[in-house]
């Protein structure tokens, strides 16, 4: 009906068809994407049909133009790729790590053995500790299920854990054993050598949910070459 319809209007002109495949990073549904893009390809065959002329069909995502490369078609849309992240495992060593996000410690405070840290009191340092409050929490978009040793963060070079309960703008990292620790210093949440995946595995969720619940309160910082 939409081919018929199309064909016979004089002002429209269709440029481009296209579709989203659901499930191309995934094997064990590759019979699906399969009829998935079967279904689209029959559809843009009717309309050209009916149209009599060719336009632009594109339908891979990140996933499908390493995956899937009989789909790349005319065009391929690049997501998060673009980003440095592929579900693919044979593709991430090929791509580069484009964002970074970082913050600093606010405070450095000496705890006791026995005493709690952080809302709820849920962690309690076993021994003589040094913690670092750093600025970010769940209000600027990190995950309060990376709280109480799940999370991590890197200062200088190493890695640290999260300790107790993520805050709404504050989160705060064991740093006992590292040495030259000061106020201001700069604090890796996701980057190069702690990838976004990292963190969304932690937190047992999906590199898309972590770069887009940055709030906006996050400044942005952007360079171009």
């Amino acid at each position: 009906d939409l081919a018929g319809h199309l064909a016979k209007n004089k002002v429209l002109k269709v440029q481009s068809v296209f579709t989203h495949l659901a499930a191309s990073e995934n094997a064990q549904l590759d019979d699906f994407t399969k009829r998935q893009s079967n279904i689209f390809l029959q559809c843009c065959h009717i309309l050209e049909t009916h149209l009599q002329y060719k336009f632009l069909k594109h339908i891979s995502n990140t996933a499908a133009v390493s995956r899937h490369t009989t789909l790349q078609l005319d065009m391929v849309r690049l997501g998060i790729g673009l980003y440095g992240v592929d579900n693919n495992v044979a593709v991430p060593s090929q791509l580069k790590n484009v964002s970074t996000l970082t913050t600093t410690i606010a405070q450095l405070r000496k705890v006791k053995a026995g005493e709690n840290v952080g809302y709820g009191g849920n962690a309690k340092v076993t021994e003589d500790s040094v913690i670092a409050t750093v600025c970010i929490g769940y209000a600027d978009g990190y995950p309060r299920s990376l709280g109480n040793g799940i999370g991590k963060m890197l200062v200088k070079d190493k890695t640290v854990n999260v300790i107790g309960n993520v805050c709404m703008d504050m989160t705060m990292l064991d740093v006992t054993n590292l040495k030259d620790v000061t106020e201001k210093d700069d604090v890796i949440v996701f980057g190069e050598d702690l990838t976004i995946k990292m963190l969304a595995d932690w937190a047992g969720t999906i590199p898309y949910e972590i770069m887009t619940g940055i709030s906006q309160r996050v400044k942005r910082i952007y360079f171009e070459e």
